[in-house]
């Protein structure tokens, strides 16, 4: 059976190829993306940073503990309390210590965090030239920063009174490497930031935790512990986050697009060789022995593409991680680890699909009759099975179901990423499966007029495209699956990102708008709230947790503003309760909270940990997920102001309120943007990072697509050097017969793309769906270039692949290839 077979697969070799790589390109992709996904599991091991020259650190917990009836439950903390003043006076009984202050600064274009010197020993920091500050107006700053020792430069602190002014660097430190720093005298560090954020102690950590259990949400870190205090402690770890998402992303659409792709290729492979079956069982093969033939093959070719092809993805995959990693979608210390599972997993799903698809196959090869053999037409009008029908059926009905589902239950599931990434490909495997079902009536109808032109050409490729089903359906799956993914990925992200902004443009009823990227110069805060002809709505950003169903700590973004001035300059969509009626015991939330009834009173917890009771005081409608929760400053913990509305006056001069205002940013370097231009700059309407992603996933998909288009084309078109031969001993030029090839090609691909973007059509209008029963009016975005760009891969591939074996076979003379027998 071994050597038969391989005898086969000798003679048909173009078949073999064509199967062998696309299995191996498709366990490639798997293994690749396999690969890239087990390095996001693991955070790099980091030790402390700020505080590696000290045994002991004393610093609030950035932590939230409840406990419940199913264990402890945590959450961060948006803004946890400053160290206090008696623990830090008590500290300094114990031993040496230095308190740390840090707090934004901006010098020559840069932004910095500000420390006092005392601190900078606990890193600890080395003075590189100069000395240390010595009083007021002196600063030291890191080597690189671009400020050398003895120059004067204009630094930007948030103090209140003189935020901005000149200062006198009087030394450089070396560059710490996770930090731009500026160590200002102690004494002044605790003019302009009075609050303790840590304490550095050189003390028994023991005598530490005892003076510190007195004094609830302070922690005493040690050893690797005091990481938790370096600036951004979780910075390696979120950033993994997203590097997972996106490549679990990834890892499912090209795990999909692979194995439909090889699943076509090796059911063309077999369908192909039709005649071949019919004279093994002429020459009395049993349906047994057809069946295994189509096995082992599976098996021989199976097993050495899934190898190739992990060796292949163990070589790609650290393209891809420095890809990501230069496109920004990655941290620059983002590489690949030693993990094996994503090898065996791909090894596996490719063999498994191989004999799965070759299974399918040889079951219908089975049921070949000898008489089979003694048809010599190519043509191929069967039905769909009846299997493949009602597995087709059931997909597609499943995804609308799931679709409807959620429609009626939570429309604000279907924006969400795991839901409006899943949700399409439910659509696209049920008209993949259902191809052969669709390809025909869809192509005579899209070469209706083509077949009616002037010459044979339209007729001739009409007939061929529309009588060829199996042929044309494994040309265009490839197509339809890359169009349709490319059309509703791409669409859903750009309409959700576009319903976003539209949602934010309606809740903003100012006119000018400054900040929104951190804290605000508190000179640039005094000035505009005096500003005439103008109201001005100062907000801070900050959090509110609460517990739902007793089991689950929910974090919300929430701000902070005054009831009257976010009254006056924002009209935020309320189903329920009144504006006016909040104040500092109570909030107003959204509808997707647990039980949104105004004037029920909830437990929560603020953004520095402090738990409250506060009554619901206006209920807002869910939207797109960007109508948080609204606090009055009281219970902002302590946030500083990020972020100025301002309305104009009735009879205020708009032009005379625009200039106090630019002046006002350009003495305290703040931006000052108009409505539409703050909104297109938080709300980019190109998706973001999210769009970046998914083109690159996309990419990625398209590349395997147009290689495995080109493959399945190759191998149809070397199974048709009979037919041309005829084609030009009828009395066709070589140019007629390759124009015929060609224009054949794009019709199929025509065909591919018009099923896709149907697809990708239906797909898009369950995300409007979704954005009208949310109450958010924005329209469909259609990404007409992208899937255009994909449409146009797919037709340039497919020309080519078709035109490149069919010129070759042409230069054989046309009475051989007549003659030759398969």
């Amino acid at each position: 059976m071994l050597s038969s077979t391989l005898r086969s697969m000798r003679t048909r070799w173009v078949t073999f190829i064509g199967s062998f790589v696309a299995l191996a390109l498709g366990t490639g992709l798997i293994a690749m993306t396999g690969l890239a996904l087990a390095a996001t599991f693991d955070a790099p091991e980091r030790g402390p940073e700020r505080f590696a020259g000290v045994p002991v650190v004393v610093a609030p917990s950035d932590t939230l503990r409840v406990a419940t009836p199913v264990g402890e439950r945590t959450t961060r903390l948006a803004g946890p309390r400053p160290v206090p003043d008696r623990l830090a006076a008590g500290l300094l009984g114990l031993g040496r210590t230095a308190e740390d202050r840090t707090f934004p600064v901006h010098l020559a274009g840069r932004t910095a965090v500000g420390h006092p010197w005392s601190v900078a020993a606990a890193t600890p920091y080395r003075v590189t030239s100069g000395r240390a500050p010595a009083g007021a107006g002196e600063v030291v700053v890191t080597a690189g920063a671009g400020p050398r020792a003895g120059d004067r430069i204009r630094i930007t602190t948030p103090e209140a009174a003189t935020g901005t002014g000149m200062r006198r660097v009087v030394g450089t430190v070396a560059d710490a490497g996770f930090e731009t720093a500026v160590f200002f005298d102690d004494a002044e560090a605790a003019r302009i930031h009075p609050a303790v954020d840590a304490v550095a102690v050189h003390a028994d950590a023991d005598a530490v935790r005892q003076l510190t259990r007195s004094f609830p949400g302070m922690s005493v870190l040690t050893g690797d512990d005091r990481r938790r205090a370096d600036p951004d402690p979780d910075r390696d770890s979120e950033a993994l986050t997203a590097v997972n998402a996106l490549l679990g992303t990834a890892a499912g659409i090209t795990a999909f697009v692979s194995v439909f792709v090889v699943a076509s290729t090796f059911s063309f492979a077999v369908a192909q060789r039709r005649r071949e079956f019919g004279l093994l069982r002429t020459t009395g093969a049993t349906p047994g022995q057809v069946r295994r033939t189509v096995l082992v093959e599976a098996l021989v070719t199976g097993v050495l593409a899934s190898a190739a092809g992990c060796l292949l993805g163990e070589a790609a995959a650290p393209l891809l991680a420095a890809r990501l990693a230069d496109e920004g979608l990655a941290p620059a210390w983002f590489t690949i680890g030693d993990a094996s599972w994503p090898l065996h997993t791909a090894f596996w799903t490719g063999l498994g699909v191989a004999l799965a698809g070759a299974a399918v196959s040889s079951c219908r090869a089975g049921r070949i009759r000898p008489v089979e053999a003694l048809r010599d037409a190519a043509v191929d009008t069967r039905g769909i099975p009846l299997s493949r029908l009602l597995l087709g059926t059931a997909v597609l009905l499943t995804g609308f179901g799931l679709l409807g589902w959620s429609l009626v239950t939570d429309p604000g599931d279907v924006l969400k990423r795991k839901t409006y990434i899943l949700q399409p490909m439910w659509t696209v495997a049920g008209c993949a499966l259902l191809a052969p079902l669709l390809v025909r009536p869809l192509t005579r109808l899209l070469t209706w007029l083509p077949a009616r032109l002037p010459g044979a050409t339209g007729m001739l490729a009409r007939q061929n495209a529309s009588t060829g089903i199996r042929r044309t359906a494994a040309v265009a799956a490839p197509v339809l699956i890359t169009v349709a993914l490319a059309g509703s990925l791409l669409g859903t992200v750009a309409t959700i990102a576009k319903a976003k902004a539209t949602e934010a443009a309606a809740v903003l009823g100012a006119d000018f708008v400054a900040g929104g990227d951190g804290a605000l110069d508190p000179r640039f805060v005094q000035r505009v709230r005096s500003l005439p002809g103008a109201v001005t709505s100062a907000s801070r950003s900050t959090g509110v947790t609460v517990l739902e169903e007793g089991t689950a700590l929910v974090p919300s973004e929430a701000r902070a503003a005054d009831p009257d001035a976010l009254a006056a300059t924002a009209r935020l969509p309320l189903v329920a309760g009144r504006l006016s009626d909040l104040d500092d015991g109570s909030l107003v939330v959204n509808e997707e909270w647990e039980t949104p009834v105004v004037g029920r009173r909830v437990s929560v917890w603020l953004g520095d940990g402090r738990k409250v009771s506060l009554r619901i005081a206006a209920v807002m409608r869910t939207g797109t997920g960007s109508n948080g929760v609204y606090v009055t400053p009281a219970n902002a913990a302590g946030a500083a102001v990020d972020r100025i509305d301002v309305k104009l006056r009735e009879g205020a001069d708009p032009a005379t309120v625009h200039a106090l205002l630019e002046k006002a940013g350009r003495d305290t370097g703040t931006p000052v943007m108009t409505r539409d231009a703050w909104v297109a700059a938080h709300y980019p309407r190109t998706g973001g990072n999210t769009r970046a992603g998914l083109l690159t996933v996309l990419g990625i998909a398209l590349v395997y697509t147009g290689i495995a288009l080109a493959n399945t084309l190759v191998m149809a078109t070397s199974d048709r050097v009979r037919d041309l031969a005829v084609l030009r001993l009828t009395g066709a030029t070589k140019t007629q017969v390759l124009r015929l090839v060609a224009v054949e090609a794009l019709m199929v691909t025509a065909v591919g793309t018009v099923l896709g973007a149907a697809v990708a059509g239906l797909n898009l209008l369950g995300v409007k769906g979704a954005l009208e029963l949310l109450s958010v009016s924005s329209p469909v975005v259609v990404p007409w270039a992208a899937a255009g760009a994909v449409a146009a891969a797919c037709a340039a591939a497919a020309t080519v692949s078709a035109v490149l074996p069919a010129l070759a076979a042409l230069r054989t003379r046309p009475a051989e290839l007549a003659g030759a027998r398969e």
